[in-house]
């Protein structure tokens, strides 16, 4: 190459470590150059995800048809080719690949050519196929009462990390955010109507017994409804779905949680009146329905239900966020198909579990919605963009 080449013995990547200013290094092909569709660089962002990926703590996860992502433990990463238009060389250690070459110059031989890299950004996991998949076949009470059931529409553990493009911490996180259950080594939804017929017989014995909403003894709930033919999974799991559990001496306790009974409730006296009523009569309703020493008020319902008024009167309607898309294009998209403008007071319950790595709230809100304030002590007012 240039004429101020050094003599670096061995060669390789170290010559170029070595090369003062001004000075040079050999360079050709390596005999067995060849095709270079085969290498692809990844450029990990930081050294966390590079040990994790030289350590095999990665899985690459994605159907056919979809993009791939690479999962840590933790966390999910876009993968995007990046083509370059320098010349990224693979080289050998530096050792002569032909020994008969007496040549004293260090020598670098080009082994391959790299057209590009692939980088890694974080993203936020893809989990709305998991409540697509759940809702296949979700576990009823007359499915205890038939012997062989078959598995199809069920997922284990192992189907669900090969068909989720998302970490395992964020599939379990995702999991439990659908009150999924696991039973007989199947990940499912429980039946709504199930559920609520198992919380009813929890009530109904939390009066006959005496019992307190925020101390019932796990052993106690699980020993009664054995006795009245309930599944013990079962009713476990409502436990933790509408309850919290502490720990009294030997004793398990549960605390039944004010604002998923009062969302629950809603969701039932709004569901028998076609899912939306007039609001003094929904309040009438729901009030029937608290348990003694457990007090409701409307902002528990925060992201379960929208109000309207209609003259001078004013309705309740169910829309919950529980059941909106996780990806916020997709969320704000049907946002606006309910309302075409949105106080701001009103739109935040549904928009604030939005998570994507690398934008704020705010800069959400600026990428799908146009903002309007007339003056600073107005409220905001958002329209899709």
């Amino acid at each position: 190459m240039a004429a101020d080449e050094v003599d670096i013995s061995g060669g390789g990547a170290e010559s170029f470590l070595t090369v003062g200013p001004g000075g040079s290094v050999t360079v050709r092909y390596h005999p067995d150059f060849g095709p270079h569709n085969d290498l692809i660089l990844l450029e990990a962002p930081d050294e966390t995800l590079l040990d994790d990926v030289l350590r095999s703590r990665v899985t690459i996860r994605g159907q056919p048809d979809e993009e791939a992502v690479l999962c840590t433990q933790s966390s999910t990463y876009a993968m995007k080719f990046v083509g370059t238009s320098n010349s990224v060389f693979l080289i050998t250690n530096g050792e002569s690949p032909n020994p008969s070459d007496s040549r004293p110059d260090p020598l670098i031989s080009v082994l391959k050519l790299a057209p590009g890299n692939i980088e890694l950004v974080q993203t936020a996991p893809r989990l709305d196929k998991l409540r697509f998949l759940l809702l296949q076949r979700p576990y009823k009470l007359d499915e205890e009462e038939e012997e062989d059931c078959g598995t199809e529409g069920l997922y284990t553990w192992h189907d669900l990390i090969s068909s989720i493009q998302a970490s395992d911490e964020e599939l379990r996180e995702g999991l439990r955010s659908l009150s999924a259950v696991e039973i007989n080594g199947f990940w499912r939804m429980v039946d709504p109507k199930y559920t609520n017929m198992v919380l009813t017989m929890v009530l109904t014995n939390l009066v006959l017994h005496d019992w307190l909403w925020d101390a019932l003894v796990e052993e106690e709930v699980l020993s009664i409804l054995d006795s009245d033919g309930f599944n013990s999974t079962i009713v476990k799991h409502c436990l933790e779905t509408f309850g919290t559990k502490i720990e009294n001496g030997n004793q398990k306790v549960w605390v039944l949680d004010k604002k998923r009974m009062a969302v629950h409730f809603a969701k039932q006296v709004l569901g028998t009146n076609g899912g939306k009523m007039k609001l003094e009569i929904f309040i009438e309703k729901w009030m029937r329905n608290v348990l003694k020493g457990m007090s409701f008020d409307m902002n528990m319902l925060e992201g379960e239900v929208l109000f309207e008024k209609i003259g001078a009167e004013t309705w309740i309607k169910a829309f919950s966020v529980a059941e909106l898309p996780l990806r916020p294009d997709a969320r704000f998209s049907m946002l606006f198909k309910e309302r075409a403008k949105w106080a701001w007071k009103d739109l935040e319950p549904y928009v604030r579990d939005l998570r994507v790595p690398g934008i704020s709230s705010e800069g959400l809100l600026i990428k799908y919605t146009r903002r309007v304030q007339p003056n600073a002590d107005a409220e905001p007012i958002f329209s899709a963009r």
